[in-house]
């Protein structure tokens, strides 16, 4: 399967491809499918910026929530000579759909093993691999705080020290779910948005608002501080599939 386009009439269509299945996805689950549409071109480049900013540099790098490849589509090309990237993704059909990409991706020639797509929740990722930079795309607004709390603790437990942790916001949620939402679900919210904050004023690296996505977003950087013990991954509660 192509998953990749060399032309704009054909990157149009794939869009449009994409963003139907998201929809649809989103209708079945949206623990697992929270993005109304994939990540655009500007979105996507600024969640990967710490790949590209590495350079030459063999890294380690985790994706989380990858949807239908449009960061992972990013990050590859980003990726020096010798680097991994694991790829989790807990809707199936989406797993499928990274893995076909994967497969047929022209970069990846003879070195598609550096590219592993799992199918689990980030939080039971069976790994023993530390990373240097973990792009998220899970849609944390639509998790219940104690879920939040569990997958940044879980990230940070996976970063190298000194790491970087990139994820999203759409921006307007709150105000949203405050109007179309029951008062329990716009507390929820709130709530999450408050786990948030405790990892952003501990962590926060830089913050960029990408106007031009649809949704508009926001994108946190963080990192993980240099004089904190190396982490040692705790048993998996489950194994990924």
């Amino acid at each position: 399967m192509d998953d990749w386009t060399t032309s704009p009439d054909r990157a149009l269509a794939q869009r449009n491809a994409e963003g139907w299945t998201f929809l649809i996805e989103a209708a079945r689950d949206l623990r697992t499918t929270g993005a109304v549409a994939p990540s655009g071109r500007a979105l996507a480049r600024l969640l990967t910026d710490p790949v590209r900013a590495s350079g030459a540099a063999t890294l380690d790098v985790l994706e989380a929530g990858a949807g239908t490849g449009a960061v992972t589509r990013a990050l590859i090309p980003a990726l020096a000579p010798g680097s991994r990237l694991d790829v989790v993704e807990a809707n199936g059909r989406f797993a499928a759909r990274l893995r076909g990409l994967v497969r047929a991706h022209p970069l990846l020639a003879g070195a598609a093993q550096s590219v592993r797509v799992h199918h689990a929740l980030v939080e039971q990722l069976d790994t023993r691999r530390s990373y240097d930079v973990i792009v998220s795309g899970l849609p944390f607004t639509n998790f219940a705080p104690a879920q939040v709390e569990a997958v940044m603790d879980r990230y940070l437990e996976l970063l190298r020290p000194g790491g970087t942790l990139t994820y999203f916001a759409y921006r307007g949620t709150r105000l949203a779910r405050a109007l179309t939402s029951s008062r329990a679900e716009a507390r929820r919210h709130r709530a999450v948005e408050d786990v948030l904050t405790g990892y952003q004023r501990r962590y926060a690296t830089g913050r960029w608002t990408v106007w031009s996505n649809l949704p508009p977003a926001t994108v946190w950087q963080l990192r993980r501080p240099l004089d904190t013990p190396r982490p040692t991954p705790a048993v998996p509660v489950g194994a990924s599939r």
